[in-house]
């Protein structure tokens, strides 16, 4: 049978998410997840730095296939925005260095796919990931929410 291993990002400047599972057939398993922290009082140059450091560490130990990452979505303050974009682009960009290819989906089809309600609450999604990937030890939302982005990939295989 083909194994897939997807990591899952949920991108932010301050904490990102990340999630690895691995698809043997159509059978879920939980491999890794972890919070890359950056701090806010660094340069954004340091900070989008050290966040390709990082991922570049995970993908060099778990070696995914394919990635998965949350689509930017523009909120009220346009700056915060931007600055998810730049995290987003240097994450990004460690992948494609990697060669591993990236999709993007919305927090709203995450959120469909997992709960089957697209305006599902952070507690809903974490409830189920604990019943999809029993064996998944989450620590707070992101890693939570990376491993809902894997599974979301996984559950639209026509982007394969």
């Amino acid at each position: 049978m083909i194994k897939q291993r997807i990591i899952g990002i949920d991108p932010g400047l301050t904490k990102t998410g990340i999630g690895i599972i691995d698809i043997i057939g159509n059978s879920l398993s939980f491999v890794f997840c972890d919070t890359i922290y950056s701090s806010p009082t660094l340069p954004m140059a340091e900070r989008l730095c050290y966040f390709h450091k990082s991922l570049l560490q995970i993908i060099q130990l778990y070696e995914p296939n394919c990635a998965s990452i949350e689509e930017t979505f523009v909120n009220k303050n346009p700056t915060s925005s931007l600055k998810l974009g730049h995290a987003r682009g240097a994450l990004i960009l460690t992948l494609g260095i990697c060669g591993i290819k990236v999709y993007e989906y919305s927090a709203t089809s995450v959120k469909k796919t997992i709960v089957g309600v697209g305006r599902a609450e952070k507690q809903q999604i974490q409830a189920m990931i604990k019943i999809l990937l029993p064996k998944a030890n989450f620590k707070n939302e992101d890693e939570a929410d990376a491993l809902a982005i894997a599974i979301c990939h996984h559950h639209n295989k026509t982007n394969w």
